[in-house]
């Protein structure tokens, strides 16, 4: 149900594929510096968001109306990313991983890029919020595409002993671009007046995304698509490929016990996630408000997130490599007891007094966050088959954040406001981590696995040989079973 068969059989050295580690890691670099890209813009317009209701809207809407607006257009994004995952996904499936990721690519670029040009309210009155929106839609729904191909895309070269390694430097390109982001609109902010930030200093690092976008475009342009994918195409050559495609909604629509694990997991994920990078910076204001102490200033809000990205950005290759020893179930199983055990001390030192407990109770929800971040790029793939795995993963990676991940900050705002229980994160994070241990229960062990539907992949012959010999001796102990213990 959640993966291949569990017939094991017997295979030969010529049917594993042996990919070049140059190439490995080539593909890896052009998956990752799409993400890059995605959480540069991530971070700067969340760091940024008080300066853009400046520029965007009226002089009557600044204050809470004014913020609610700022983040509804940061939100909407997340409401045309299921629409990309269901066009680009399927896509990717037809057309190719690699042709796909390009297109994501440059509207990723082009839509960032293109907020740092647009005209201001002062100068063109109520369009230039409704432009604003349309640059978001554009990133939105190329983001619903970009992230579940790109997994695919490193899953399907990575070698299967390596696969939870690799996978994670997908999230090392997120941290990346949003250290880098966020980091640019911190060191501007304290740099400029706030008079040259209105005026033109908010617009400049929104124009480092295309440059981003160039080198990423480049760097994909430069490779095949993936073995797994070439090796579908070649065989799909000789039989009915026009009836596959047209199933192929069909065929993921089958698979749904995997598309509610998928959601599961992405839910644990982007819950805390979302909580980290999205919700905390707005928490500190309301437990100044509601408690009377706590909380700290918005720069220093932002030195204390850069601190904890960093803390992850060197510890998710580190985890990634425990899961190709240790498994991937094992790690996302700590992540999700550390999210039941520890949510609540971690809101506990968030809402106390003092620089550095805070910072102990971000670091542990930090640390919480990058077992799911280093081991779902190898896992997520996993639950699909490689004719659908683009299109399904995305399906429900873009569903699941959609509904659950991008609405964190807007449900705690609201659970707070109506119960002014200022504990309500540890509660959803509490309740993330138990759907994250339900879901990691159902689904089968990759670590070390080749993909269902693809043939075992090695980088050397000498792995090959080892592999081969490997999943031959696990044919013959399940031959050699009786049939009832099978």
């Amino acid at each position: 149900m959640f993966g291949p068969e569990s017939v094991r059989r017997r295979w030969t050295v010529d049917e594993v594929t042996v990919t070049d580690p140059g190439i490995v890691k080539r593909a890896i670099g052009a998956a990752a510096i799409g993400n890059v890209t995605e959480w540069y813009d991530f971070g700067v317009y969340g760091y940024l968001q008080t300066t853009i209701q400046g520029v965007f809207l009226p002089p009557d809407l600044k204050g809470p109306v004014g913020s609610i607006i700022v983040a509804a257009l940061f939100a909407v994004a997340f409401l045309v990313r299921p629409i990309g995952g269901f066009v680009l996904g399927p896509l990717s499936d037809k057309i190719g991983r690699n042709k796909v990721l390009a297109m994501t690519m440059i509207m990723m670029a082009l839509g960032t890029f293109a907020i740092g040009v647009l005209p201001s309210y002062a100068a063109i009155g109520l369009a230039a919020p409704f432009l604003l929106l349309a640059c978001r839609l554009v990133q939105g729904f190329s983001t619903g595409g970009e992230y579940g191909n790109a997994m695919t895309f490193i899953a399907e070269y990575a070698p299967d002993r390596r696969r939870g390694f690799f996978g994670s430097l997908l999230e090392f390109g997120t941290f990346t671009g949003y250290l880098l982001g966020a980091s640019t609109a911190t060191i501007m902010t304290a740099v400029l007046t706030d008079e040259q930030m209105t005026s033109w200093g908010w617009r400049l690092p929104f124009f480092v995304a295309l440059p981003l976008g160039f080198v990423g475009v480049y760097l994909r342009s430069k490779l095949a698509d993936t073995p797994a994918f070439t090796a579908m195409e070649e065989k799909a050559e000789q039989e009915d490929k026009s009836r596959k495609e047209k199933g192929e909604f069909k065929r993921i629509l089958t698979l749904w016990p995997n598309m509610l694990a998928c959601i599961g997991l992405v839910l644990a994920w982007n819950v805390t996630n979302y909580m980290l990078t999205a919700y905390v910076p707005q928490y500190f204001p309301t437990i100044k408000e509601m408690q009377g102490t706590g909380g700290v200033s918005e720069l220093t809000s932002s030195v204390l997130q850069i601190i904890v990205m960093a803390v992850c950005l060197a510890l998710i290759p580190v985890i990634g490599r425990l899961s190709d020893r240790f498994g991937r179930k094992a790690i996302i199983r700590i992540g999700s007891a550390a999210l039941i055990v520890l949510a609540v001390p971690s809101v506990l030192l968030i809402r106390a007094d003092g620089v550095f407990t805070i910072l102990c109770g971000l670091l542990i929800m930090g640390l919480s966050l990058i077992c799911f971040s280093a081991t779902m790029p190898s896992t997520l793939p996993s639950l699909f088959p490689t004719a659908v795995r683009a299109g399904a993963l995305s399906i429900a990676f873009n569903i699941s954040i959609s509904l659950f991940g991008g609405t964190t900050s807007t449900v705690m705002a609201s659970l707070i406001n109506a119960t002014h229980d200022l504990m309500w994160p540890a509660y959803y994070l509490i309740i993330a981590g138990v759907i994250g241990l339900v879901s990691v229960h159902w689904i089968k062990e990759s670590n070390g696995r080749h993909l269902w539907g693809s043939t075992p992949s090695a980088e050397s012959h000498e792995e090959a040989h080892e592999i081969v010999e490997d999943l031959n001796q696990e044919a013959a102990a399940a031959e050699a079973e009786p049939a009832g213990a099978r």
